[in-house]
C-alpha cells in the first residue's frame, strides 16, 4: 500500500536545517556581547552624551541651564586653564617615566630571577591595592612631612639644595611641591606598570637567552636585542595604564601639593562641586579626553604598535 503525500508531507531539506543551525551559532557571540554592550551604553555612552550636551549649555544654577550650542565655552576653558593642562601632562609623563625605570627592573627580577619567591613578590606588588587610594596618599603626606626622617635625610645629603635649585622643591621642604605630587603619582600607579611588564617578560622563552649566549652575546646585548624588543607590548601597555589615569588624577595634587601644583583634575572637580559651573566643567572634561587621546595616539604610532589603536 502506497502512502500519499497528503498523509506525510515532505521533510524539509537537510541543507535548510543546517543553515538555521549555522545562523544560531553565529548569533551566540552577539548574545554574549550584549551584557557588556548594555553596560557601556548605560554607564559610558549615555553619560558622555549628557556631558556633551552640558558643555554647550548656558545659564546658572538658579535660573537653570539650557542648550544654546555655546561652543565658545571650550575656547574659554582652554585659554584660562591651559597651565593646568600642561602641568598635568608634565606630572603624569614624569611619573610614568619613573614608574618605567623602577618597574622594569623589578618585573625582570620577578620574571627571571625570583624563583620560588615569585608569587610572594607578586603579592607584595599588588598589596597596596588592598588599601584605599586615599589612605595611601595620606600616608605619603606623613612620610614627606617637614622634619620627618625622609626630609632630614635628603637635607643631610644636600639633595634638597639641588632640587630647590631645579625648582621641584622649595625652602628645603618636599610637601606642597611638584616633587611630592610626582612621588605620590609614581607610588600609586607603579603596580599598573609592573603587572603588564611582568606578563610580557614572563612569556619570553628562556631558550632565546641561551641561544644569544651561545652566539657570544653579552648580557647587555642580549637585553637590547632580545629581551627589550619582546617586552615592548608590556612597556606600551604599562605606560598607557599609568599615564592615562595619572593625567586626570586630582587626589595627589590635592593632598600633597599646593595651589601652585593643581592639575586639571582639580579644576574639573572644583568646577563641578564648588563653583557649580557645569558647562565649563564638562568642556574641560572633553578637552582632557582629547588631550589624552592625542598624546596616546602619537605615542602608540611612534612606538611602532599601531595595532593597539
Amino acid at each position: 500500500m502506497t502512502t500519499t503525500t497528503a498523509d506525510h508531507p515532505p521533510a524539509p531539506p537537510a541543507d535548510s536545517a543546517l543553515h538555521k543551525a549555522v545562523l544560531r551559532r553565529k548569533r551566540v557571540p552577539y548574545w554574549l556581547l550584549l551584557p557588556g554592550a548594555l553596560w557601556l551604553l548605560v554607564f559610558f555612552v549615555a553619560p558622555l552624551v549628557y556631558q556633551a550636551s552640558t558643555s554647550v549649555q548656558t545659564g546658572s544654577l538658579e535660573e537653570g541651564f539650557k542648550v544654546t550650542w555655546h561652543f565658545a565655552t571650550y575656547w574659554d576653558a582652554l585659554t584660562e586653564y591651559y597651565p593646568q593642562f600642561l602641568r598635568s601632562v608634565a606630572y603624569s609623563a614624569t611619573a610614568t617615566a619613573l614608574c618605567l625605570l623602577l618597574g622594569y627592573p623589578l618585573a625582570y627580577l620577578i620574571a627571571f630571577r625570583a624563583g620560588r619567591w615569585r608569587h610572594v613578590l607578586m603579592v607584595l606588588v599588588i598589596a597596596p591595592f588592598f588599601t584605599s587610594f586615599l589612605i595611601r596618599t595620606l600616608a605619603w603626606k606623613t612620610i614627606l612631612s617637614d622634619g620627618g626622617p625622609v626630609v632630614r635625610a635628603l637635607d643631610a645629603l644636600h639633595v634638597l639644595a639641588v632640587t630647590d635649585a631645579l625648582g621641584v622643591t622649595e625652602g628645603h621642604r618636599v610637601l606642597a611641591t611638584p616633587l611630592a605630587v610626582v612621588c605620590g603619582l609614581t607610588y600609586n600607579f607603579l603596580p599598573f606598570m609592573i603587572l603588564p611588564l611582568y606578563t610580557s617578560l614572563e612569556r619570553i622563552d628562556s631558550r632565546l637567552h641561551e641561544a644569544a649566549g651561545d652566539l657570544y652575546a653579552r648580557p647587555l646585548t642580549t637585553f637590547r636585542k632580545v629581551t627589550l624588543p619582546l617586552s615592548m607590548p608590556g612597556v606600551v601597555a604599562g605606560t598607557l595604564l599609568t599615564f592615562i589615569p595619572a593625567t586626570g588624577d586630582y587626589i595627589n595634587a590635592e593632598l600633597l601639593g599646593s595651589t601652585d601644583q593643581k592639575m586639571i583634575g582639580n579644576v574639573i572637580q572644583s568646577q563641578f562641586l564648588r563653583v557649580l559651573d557645569y558647562p565649563t566643567a564638562a568642556a574641560l572634561s572633553f578637552l582632557l579626553m582629547a588631550v589624552i587621546l592625542a598624546v596616546v595616539t602619537v605615542y602608540i604610532r611612534k612606538s611602532g604598535t599601531e595595532e593597539l589603536v
